[in-house]
Order: C-alpha cells, then sequence, then structure tokens
C-alpha cells in the first residue's frame, strides 16, 4: 500500500496520466496528440516505479518513449494530414465512436462495482514475490516471461511482426508520383556505355 507523499504522488502522475490520455483524442493537431501520448508514457512509467515495477518502467520509457512515440511523432510530420479531409468521415462514424464508447465505459463501470463489493475469486493463485536481497525484480520476471509464458511472448512478437510488415505494405501500395523512389531493377540493368557521356569541351567556350 502506498502511503504519505507515495500516494500524493501517485495520484499526481495518475491524474496527469489521465487528462493527458484524454487530450490525446481530444487534441485537434495530430502532433500535440502524439505529444499528450508520449506524457502519458511518461506518467505512466513513474506509476510504474512507484508501486514497485522498475523494470516495467524503464522499459516504458526506452521502448514506447524512446522509440515507438517518437517514430509516431516523426511519421505524423512526414505525412502533413489534412485536417479537413479528416473530419469529413466524422459524422459517418459517430455511431460507431459512441456506441464503443458506451461499451467501455460500462466495462470501467462493472471493473469499479466489483472491487467496491471486494469479490474474491475462489481458487486464483498468484506468483510469490521475490526477495530482493536474494533475487532482483528483473531477475525473476525474465524467469517468468521466458519460461512459463515463453510461446506467449514469441506469439505476440510475431503478432507484431505481422503488424509492421502490413503498415510498410498500405503505406507503399498508393506512392505520391511528386516522391522520387529507387528502382534497383533499372540500376543495375543499365547500359554501361550509355550511363556516362563523356562530351570534349574547348577550353573557353563551355556546353
Amino acid at each position: 500500500m502506498l502511503t504519505g507523499l507515495s500516494a500524493a504522488f501517485f495520484y499526481m502522475f495518475a491524474l496527469v496520466a489521465v487528462t493527458c490520455s484524454v487530450m490525446v483524442v481530444v487534441a485537434r493537431n495530430p502532433v500535440h496528440s502524439v505529444l499528450y501520448l508520449i506524457a502519458v508514457f511518461f506518467n505512466t512509467a513513474a506509476l510504474f516505479i512507484l508501486t514497485g515495477a522498475e523494470f516495467l518502467g524503464m522499459i516504458l520509457l526506452a521502448v514506447y518513449v524512446g522509440a515507438v512515440a517518437v517514430l509516431f511523432l516523426f511519421v505524423v510530420m512526414m505525412l502533413e494530414v489534412n485536417r479537413a479531409s479528416v473530419r469529413q468521415g466524422i459524422a459517418e462514424y459517430a455511431p460507431v465512436g459512441v456506441l464503443i464508447g458506451i461499451v467501455i465505459a460500462a466495462q470501467l463501470l462493472i471493473v469499479v462495482v466489483g472491487q467496491s463489493f471486494a469479490v474474491a475469486t475462489p481458487g486464483t493463485a498468484e506468483l510469490p514475490m521475490p526477495d530482493p536481497a536474494v533475487r532482483h525484480n528483473t531477475a525473476a520476471l525474465g524467469d517468468v516471461l521466458y519460461t512459463d509464458y515463453v510461446y506467449f511472448f514469441q506469439i505476440a512478437g510475431m503478432v507484431l511482426l505481422v503488424a509492421m510488415i502490413g503498415a510498410i505494405v498500405l503505406t507503399l501500395r498508393d506512392p505520391r508520383p511528386q516522391v522520387k523512389r529507387q528502382d534497383i531493377g533499372a540500376q543495375v540493368g543499365r547500359d554501361p556505355k550509355k550511363a556516362i557521356e563523356l562530351v570534349d569541351v574547348d577550353s573557353g567556350k563551355g556546353l
């Protein structure tokens, strides 16, 4: 349990994380949304560290803030998203968004009400917490992740790999005409005699 100053910091980081997560959806500028998302990652990492999961907090900073969020920011800045075209489909998909919001709100309500009644699930086994003096939290987490759940870990990696390949394929399917792209086949199959043209220029005349 968090008490005193730790509890105050916990609620402060949690409040900032929730506020920034709302701003990710509400912000009109996509770049601002990504910056708010980075703030959410920072505050979530602080929450992990406060609760004793320092390894997850550091991984969240290194992977999500250092790679994923920065990649989002670069992609948004390079795509030059036209906000006028994005707003055209808001009215069409508004009912679906409202339905999804109601479902998520109902799920959160069920979780809050279930915790308030303190319903205990029988037969739930919890992994014992390691003694920091004997074995560190990071080593214990690695033992569980790469032994008991190694297959699920590999499946998650394959899902992420397929998602990455799919994003690349969808991005390259409709190339912009004004962007010059490299044609490796044309470069390899070129005629060396036509690749370079030697011009004999008289001194002082130029081309």
